[in-house]
């Protein structure tokens, strides 16, 4: 375990996750560099660390905007040693009842935002032949249910992406992990989520019991931001950071429930799965 200083980029640092990994890091003596989207919020973060803590207007659904903020931080701030991709919000809603609107902006947010946020720091960190990238996923970018189809598709993605990056850019000593947490105390399925109005009456008796139990469990959840904030900065000191973090005792329950359902899918088809091939092949 190093417990070299370090700084850190992380979006959305003004609550939830983001704010929880921003205190951690500063409790550590890291430097935090947080991205926020008013001005009300730099001198509220500002003020957890003055001289460590540095906030900048971002909103990274603002593409145009990334490259040059983070080249800014490289030129006056310091050099970039783990980004953390934290900032992304809920959608609820069944697919047939959500605009294609929707759906855009949660891919905008949760997946191009954050692709941006790592194009934009890849050539200081390949340059540097070190740093590491951690995207806050979740585990609905392994499992599913009824009413996130928009929201499980980006996580889905984004875990996707962080994947194959992490092979492009394992040769220049920069690490990727996808972090995945199960259900904790924040604000995304409460005022953070954005919920579809219903218009079917088919899905009610489907979706009705999931929105009211979901709004009902919202701040009641048995995660701990704190303690994934601090599971995040054990990540970072580690040697060899696993590609895929699972956070959460329900997260690795529903996983691995879902793991072998899959294989046990696979092995039930697999007859027709090698029926593809040519003959002799």
């Amino acid at each position: 375990m190093s417990s070299i200083e370090k700084q850190f980029l992380i979006t959305g640092v003004s609550s939830g996750f983001g704010r929880a990994f921003a205190q951690a890091a500063l409790e550590k003596g890291h430097r935090v560099v947080g991205t926020v989207r008013n001005d009300d919020a730099i001198a509220s973060f500002e003020s957890l660390a003055p001289g460590r803590a540095t906030a900048v207007r971002l909103d990274v659904t603002n593409i145009d905007a990334i490259e040059p903020a983070v080249a800014g931080i490289e030129g006056t701030v310091g050099p970039v040693d783990v980004l953390i991709n934290n900032a992304g919000y809920g959608h609820e809603g069944t697919l047939e009842e959500s605009p294609i609107e929707e759906m855009r902006r949660q891919f905008e947010v949760n997946v191009f935002g954050a692709v941006g946020m790592m194009k934009a720091v890849l050539p200081f960190m390949r340059w540097r032949r070190a740093g590491h990238i951690i995207n806050i996923t979740s585990m609905g970018g392994f499992i599913t249910m009824p009413g996130i189809a928009y929201y499980c598709g980006s996580k889905f993605a984004l875990e996707g992406i962080s994947e194959v990056l992490a092979k492009e850019v394992k040769p220049f000593n920069v690490a990727v992990t996808a972090v995945a947490p199960g259900s904790f105390r924040t604000d995304w399925a409460g005022r953070s989520m954005i919920r579809t109005d219903r218009s079917i009456s088919d899905y009610d008796a489907l979706f009705d019991p999931i929105r009211r139990a979901r709004e009902e469990k919202s701040g009641r959840q048995s995660g701990d931001p704190r303690k994934a904030a601090a599971a995040v900065l054990a990540l970072v000191e580690a040697e060899d950071p696993p590609v895929h973090l699972l956070l959460g005792a329900d997260a690795l329950t529903l996983v691995r429930d879902k793991l072998k359902s899959m294989s046990s899918e696979i092995d039930a088809w697999e007859d027709l799965t090698l029926s593809t091939s040519f003959a002799g092949a």
